[in-house]
This record gives C-alpha cells, sequence and structure tokens, in this order.
C-alpha cells in the first residue's frame, strides 16, 4: 500500500470518529493537525533495512507540532497514528510527562476512541519497574517491618537503616501493620501491585522498601515470577497495539526492550517540552563521597557468594574494595580542602550547599583520585557481572533452590547500582572537553545530616539536544512531537535546538493556533510595582499589597503563581484572618485533596483562590469558575542558581553568544505560556491574568515574552 493511501485512510478515520461522537464540534486546526499526523507516520520507513543488499536507506520522517490549548490534540494524534499501525501491522508508543495524561489517555480518551475505531486495538499503560511492589521484598517485611536475619539480608541503604534506628516504636509497629495489610490485599487480589492505585499512595521512604528494582530482580527465576505484578503488566504491553508511557520510562528504558523498538514503532511525545529537561536528568550522575560503608557490604557478599558458585573473578575483590573506601575518603578530604570554605559558607536552610566547577575544569590534585575510581569501580563491577552470571545459570540448572539464590542476587543487586553510580560519575567528572567543545557541568555539595557531614560530587551533559540526537533521534523512525506550548517568543528555534532536531532534515513544525477567541475571553492586567523586580524585598512587600488587594475581589476560582517559597510565605503571612479561609496553600493538603476542596468550595458558590509555585503551572484543568483569575507574581526566570544551567551560560559567553536573549528568554517564554495557558480552557471561559512584574511591558525581551502569549487584550495598570 502505498504512502498516500495509507495517510488517506488514516485522516478518514479520524473524520469517522469525529463525525461519530455525539455533540463533538468539528475544529478546522484539529483536523489539520491530524492530517500532518497521518502524513508524517505514513512516510516513515519501518522495519529492518538491510542497505548492503541495496534497499533503500529508510525514511525518518518527524513533525513537531504546536497545538493551542482546545486544538483536541489527544484525538487529532491518535486516531490516525492508531490507524496508521493497525494497517501497518505496527505499534504506537504514546509518551507523555505526566501521571494525569497518563490516566487521561488510558481511562477516557483511548476506551472511548476503541469503541468507535471499526478494527479492534488494545492499549496498555507501562510504569517503571519501581511503581510495582516487589513480592518478595513484601512479604520479608510484612511480619516485622524490617528485613528478617539482617546480617544475612540486609536489602537497605546505611542512611535508611540509621532512619530506622531513629524510628520511634510506635512508627515501626505502624510499618509493620501497613506492609501486613498490603500484603493481605495483594494476596486476595483486592490491589493489583501498583504504587499509584492505593487510595493514599505512600511516601518514598515507606515504598522504597517494597518496590520492585531491576538491580535485584532474577525475573523467571524468582519463586514468586508466576504472582509477580510487573510482569504481568509487561505480558499486557506485548499484546497491546497501543501502549501509554511516560518520558522518563522511554529515556532510562533505551535499548533494553522494555518498549517497542523505535525503528519499528510510531511514536507520539506529547507534553514534549518537557522532553529535554527529562533528558539532562536521565543522563546526569552522583555520587556520595561520605557514606561508603555499604562498599564493605558488598565486597563481603560478593566474597561469600562467588566462593559459593566458585566463580574465579573474585580475586580482586578486596583489593578494589579497599581501593574504592581509601579513594572515595580521600576525594572527600581533597574537595572540603578546596571548596570548603565556599561550601561552609552558604546557609543550609533550602537544601544542600553546592559548589560549581568553572568551565568544568577539575582542580589537579582531583583527577588521579578520580581515574583510580573508575578503574577500581570498573574491576569491581566486572567481578559482580561473573558472579551474577553464575546465579543466573545456577539458577536455571537448580529451579528447586530458586528462593535462596534469589536472595543471593538480590544482595548484590540492592548494592551494585550504588558501584554503577560511582563509575559513571567518576568517568563524566574526569570527561575533558576539546578546545571549542562542549563540557560537562560539574559540580559537588555539602549537606550536614545529623552529627554526619555528607560530601557529594555530581556532573551533567548540559546540552539536552546533543544528548537525545545521540541516544534517541538516532534509533528513531517516525515521531511526532506536540504540546500547547513549543515555540518561543513566537519561533520554533529554541524547542529545536533543545530537542536536539535542529537542522533535522527529517523534522517538519506546524502551529496550530487555539479555537479560542483571547481577545473577548480574557485581559491580561500588566499591574506594576514602583520597586523594580530585581529588588527582591521591596518587590515582595508591594506585589503582596496589590495581590491581596486583587484577589479580595475574587468572586470563585483563581490560580496564584509564585516563584519562590520565600515569596509564597510572605505572602501567607501578610493574608488578613478573613481571607486565611479562602485561600488554599501548595502542599498543606495532598495535590489530590486541595483540588477537590476548592472544586467543592466553588461548586458551592464560594470564593477558593490556590497558592502554588511551578508544579501548579501546568497540567492544571480548571475550567469555568473553577479559575476565572490568574495571577502571576513574577516573571517565571529559572532559579539563578541551577549548576547545569550555570554551566551552559558559562559555555555560551565563552564562545562568544548571549546566554540570557539565546537560553533564559526563550526557556522563560515557554513557562511563562504555560502558566498563562492556566487561565482559558473552553470556549465559554473568561478570565482574567494579573502579572504584577512590570519588565513584561517595560522591557525589550518583555516584548519578545508578550509576542509567545494567547493575544489578550491587554490592560495596563499604575502602583496602587
Amino acid at each position: 500500500m502505498s504512502q498516500q493511501v495509507w495517510a488517506a485512510q488514516a485522516l478518514e478515520s479520524f473524520d469517522a470518529v469525529v463525525s461519530a461522537t455525539e455533540g463533538f464540534r468539528s475544529r478546522a486546526g484539529q483536523r489539520l493537525m491530524a492530517q500532518q499526523v497521518a502524513r508524517t507516520f505514513s512516510s516513515a520507513t519501518l522495519g529492518k533495512v538491510d542497505e548492503e543488499s541495496g534497499e533503500a536507506a529508510p525514511t525518518r520522517s518527524i513533525a513537531v507540532i504546536q497545538a493551542g490549548t482546545g486544538v483536541g490534540k489527544s484525538l487529532a494524534y491518535c486516531a490516525p497514528a492508531i490507524a496508521l499501525a493497525l494497517s501497518r501491522g505496527t505499534r504506537v508508543l504514546i509518551s507523555t510527562a505526566t501521571v494525569a495524561l497518563q490516566e487521561q489517555l488510558v481511562n477516557k480518551d483511548l476506551p472511548a476512541l476503541a469503541a468507535l475505531l471499526p478494527q479492534p486495538f488494545k492499549f496498555a499503560l507501562a510504569k517503571g519497574r519501581g511503581r510495582y511492589v516487589c513480592k518478595l521484598k513484601l512479604d520479608r517485611l510484612a511480619g516485622t517491618g524490617e528485613a528478617e536475619e539482617e546480617a544475612d539480608d540486609d536489602l537497605f541503604a546505611e542512611e535508611e537503616a540509621a532512619a530506622r534506628a531513629k524510628r520511634p516504636r510506635h512508627e515501626t509497629e505502624a510499618r509493620i501493620q501497613f506492609y501486613s495489610t498490603m500484603a493481605q490485599t495483594l494476596s486476595k487480589g483486592a490491589w493489583d501491585g501498583d504504587r499509584d492505585s492505593l487510595d493514599t499512595p505512600p511516601e518514598p521512604e515507606v515504598w522504597s522498601p517494597v518496590a520492585a528494582e531491576g538491580a535485584s530482580c532474577t525475573g523467571k527465576h524468582c519463586p514468586a515470577f508466576s504472582q509477580c505484578t510487573y510482569y504481568d503488566k509487561r505480558k499486557e504491553l506485548v499484546g497491546a497495539q497501543v501502549i501509554v508511557a511516560n518520558h522518563d520510562l522511554l529515556l532510562s528504558s533505551l535499548g533494553a526492550r522494555v518498549l517497542p523498538e523505535l525503528d519499528n514503532c510510531l511514536l507520539v511525545l506529547d507534553e514534549a517540552h518537557h522532553l529535554p529537561a527529562t533528558a539532562l536528568d536521565q543522563f546526569a550522575c552522583s555520587m556520595d563521597l561520605s557514606r561508603i560503608t555499604w562498599i564493605e557490604r558488598l565486597s563481603s557478599r560478593g566474597l561469600r557468594i562467588g566462593a559459593l558458585l566458585e566463580v574465579e573473578e573474585i580475586a580482586d575483590i578486596p583489593k578494589h574494595s579497599a581501593q574504592l573506601r581509601q579513594t572515595l575518603q580521600d576525594l572527600a578530604r581533597i574537595v572540603m580542602d578546596v571548596y570548603g570554605a565556599q561550601l561552609k559558607s552558604q546557609p543550609s536552610a533550602w537544601g544542600p550547599a553546592r559548589v560549581r566547577v568553572p568551565r568544568g575544569e577539575l582542580p589537579e590534585q582531583l583527577i588521579a583520585p578520580l581515574g583510580l575510581l573508575a578503574a577500581s569501580a570498573e574491576g569491581f563491577l566486572d567481578a559482580l557481572r561473573a558472579i551474577s552470571k553464575a546465579l543466573r545459570a545456577e539458577m536455571r540448572d537448580k529451579p528447586d533452590e530458586a528462593k535462596r539464590l534469589s536472595t543471593l542476587y538480590a544482595q548484590i543487586g540492592m548494592l551494585a547500582p550504588r558501584l554503577e553510580a560511582l563509575h559513571a560519575t567518576a568517568q563524566l567528572l574526569l570527561q575533558d572537553a576539546p578546545e571549542g567543545a562542549v563540557p560537562a557541568a560539574k559540580w559537588f555539595t555539602l549537606e550536614v545530616d545529623g552529627d554526619f557531614i555528607v560530601v557529594k560530587a555530581h556532573a551533567s551533559p548540559i546540552l539536552p539536544g546533543t544528548t537525545l540526537r545521540n541516544h534517541l533521534w538516532s534509533a528513531v523512525r517516525g515521531a511526532v512531537l506536540t504540546s500547547a506550548t513549543l515555540t518561543s517568543c513566537g519561533h520554533f528555534d529554541f524547542f529545536l535546538r533543545e530537542a536536539g532536531l535542529h537542522g533535522d532534515e527529517a523534522t517538519t513544525t506546524l502551529e496550530v493556533p487555539s479555537p479560542f477567541n483571547y481577545a473577548a475571553q480574557g485581559t491580561l492586567i500588566a499591574a506594576e510595582t514602583r520597586a523594580d523586580p530585581k529588588n527582591a524585598a521591596q518587590f515582595t512587600t508591594e506585589m503582596v499589597d496589590a495581590l491581596l488587594h486583587d484577589i479580595a475581589r475574587v468572586e470563585y476560582g483563581a490560580l496564584v503563581l509564585f516563584t519562590s517559597r520565600e515569596q509564597m510565605r510572605q505572602a501567607v503571612d501578610a493574608l488578613p484572618t478573613a481571607m486565611r479561609s479562602v485561600v488554599l496553600v501548595q502542599n498543606a493538603l495532598p495535590r489530590t485533596q486541595l483540588l477537590r476542596r476548592h472544586r467543592e468550595r466553588v461548586e458551592n458558590g464560594e470564593p477558593s483562590v490556590i497558592f502554588g509555585m511551578q508544579s501548579f503551572g501546568e497540567g492544571l484543568d480548571l475550567p469555568g469558575r473553577l479559575c476565572e483569575s490568574v495571577f502571576i507574581t513574577k516573571l517565571p526566570f529559572a532559579p539563578p542558581d541551577d549548576p547545569v544551567g550555570e554551566a551552559r551560560a558559562e559555555w555560551l559567553r565563552a564562545v562568544g553568544r548571549d546566554p540570557f536573549s539565546e537560553l533564559v528568554v526563550p526557556a522563560t517564554a515557554i513557562r511563562l505560556a504555560q502558566w498563562v495557558g492556566r487561565a482559558i480552557r473552553t470556549e465559554e471561559d473568561m478570565a482574567h491574568v494579573y502579572c504584577y512584574d512590570k519588565r513584561l511591558t517595560r522591557t525589550s525581551y518583555g516584548q519578545r515574552l508578550l509576542k509567545g502569549l494567547p493575544p489578550f487584550a491587554l490592560e495596563q495598570r499604575a502602583p496602587l
């Protein structure tokens, strides 16, 4: 079948779904997007290509589509992509950035589409292994709340063990009861083992000890394999034509065969503006230079288990272990000698003290120890790989001993990732950028944990585009990237560079405007202060006065977005008594409870104002009266002390480029557009957006930011 026929049939499927959906409003922009999706996916060459035998090189096809709020982008990509996948005998992989969108797709959009498309299809949700419970770990903990026979079965990191020792007795008893109840609920089939499906998902410190992890998992050799939630979910993925994952899982599982092969599926990246930041997070690494007793535990386990299995490679483990411990101590001492004064002089109120290495050029005295660390870690890892290989062979040959062998495997696997992190971090820290090349960001942190001082080393790439180009796009054949905010200041260039697609001949862009009449539905009020926003103390005082004046007039729902905790704290402290019952503050309640209370108040005709920060600035869908006003306290520039951003700005200046214009303003434009996007969610909404930062209208870069916002009616207000 030709590309044109595939594309035409896919668009026909979209049209048929729209026609069959009762009360659905046809949107020209949505169909334009569907057309581009069909064209993109029909022209990509899928599957293996043998160029040596004369087959043409595979055609790559990638579309970057900005679809404004209200376009209905989920249907615009789902209907044609799924129709094409069914025609071509392949699968669709949809990746999102948030759990909320994953759940919307799996629980609402895809079931509705499955009921309307003539050809049936199955869909499944893919989550990281750590979202599911490990039955072996849960059974171990359900009886005691701790690991039994700790000397032989200690599956916890030392800081977690220290936390257990400090835990009050009543809290330990509560843990025992929690794990016991969880185990009973799982055994009765009343819970599916997914952390997110618990009525109240547990805190990370409670969930971590029972979470499934790849490093300690023996797969089909595990005695609980037939009851394993994670592998049950994996089976669902095998039979599904549509898989919904997230950006973290997509990037962390590259080459691991957890998701469909990227050269033989249709890839949709929704909320694609998150992809660059996710890439930096995925390929960053760190190591603890202070808490090192785990090395001795890993060494003794490796020697004991290796000896049982007669693994010859364990002979050098004592040498590698001793070398690692000594080298980490040396590194911690050198870091404190070089950077200690800077680290100790920083206030500790907002997390660990931090110092970045200028230009990524490490002090000479750190080079040799890091080289020794990398070599010792590599030798140790080689020995562990040999032990793991022998364990798997033993499990295969002695299935009746699977439980004992699985426990041995887990004992090594729980600590091996720390050794891998040492190796990766040392390598990236040692990476020396040639003249003109881009250096990695490198930094050290210091924090106090009780009486203990913890020194850590960190490293990260600084250009997400390069990372994505090398690791993702080199494998992808057909992809659609979409979001409501992919242009910055009116152009795609910034996102294309960040995503690694700038200059890629396979990439096309399309901007689909929102169907909303922003000029009639919304007003942007530029409410100025006398103080310059750079004068934080004076500005915040004036801004809070103006904010309180404005939110006192809120009749229904409103959202106030802050750029710092301190700014939000001052606003909360300034609230008059009568207004305190109206305001809901982020983190005072779990997010779902806070939003539920907000809806209840508005539905009862009461005013309700949410105070939130960055995570409330996107993804919130509060239509109609739930959000009639959005208050932006200050332009959302990224935090000034981000070491990766600092390193990148430093490199840009070194090569004669302007980081503020090239990096800071475009990134802020996307963030601001997301914040403003909370205001108008439907064709019927009417809303006001207030911005108290006079730089929006008084500076040249502010004018650039305005170009990236919906065309609201603009009102300028002098200081109160």
